[in-house]
């Protein structure tokens, strides 16, 4: 099977979802968050990379981007503590996270989940590709695959 090529953008943590976090003291689910160093290889939602050791970071719950609905929910995401710059490039899958098996979950424009497929990470252009021929497809959330957690978004792109 050929897959055609589909243009995509990736979405980080928002950046105002940190600077709230940072004002107000309090994650999505009225918690503080918690300070952590890095043991090396934490997966960080604010610019796309694995935590080398010993940087400072914050884990706390966060809702990825859906609206309100029974799909919502609130897992934990790990990212610096202070400013970040962000990831190098959102328009392609992130470099240092090829590899790495992941879960790409589908969800329609209400927000409902209408497919996903495992990866190995090896060419997940392609996955990304077949899931997003799907014109019911809006949205995909790349997930951990041992935890669940929210990785980053996959918008499609004219």
């Amino acid at each position: 099977m050929t897959t055609t090529r589909t243009a995509f953008g990736i979405r980080p943590l928002p950046a105002g979802t940190l600077a709230e976090l940072r004002r107000t003291g309090r994650d999505a689910t009225g918690q503080p968050p918690e300070h952590r160093r890095a043991t090396g290889g934490e997966p960080l939602r604010c610019c796309l990379r694995d935590a080398r050791p010993d940087e400072a970071l914050l884990l706390f719950g966060y809702a990825p981007p859906l609206p309100p609905g029974p799909y919502r929910e609130v897992g934990p995401v790990f990212t610096h503590a202070t400013g970040c710059a962000g990831p190098v490039d959102v328009t392609a899958y992130p470099s240092q996270w090829r590899g790495r098996e992941q879960v790409l979950r589908a969800y329609d424009s209400r927000g409902r989940i209408v497919g996903g497929r495992r990866h190995d990470g090896g060419d997940p252009e392609a996955v990304i590709a077949d899931l997003f021929a799907d014109p019911a497809v809006d949205l995909l959330h790349s997930r951990n695959v041992v935890y669940g957690c929210w990785m980053f978004a996959v918008v499609r792109r004219s």
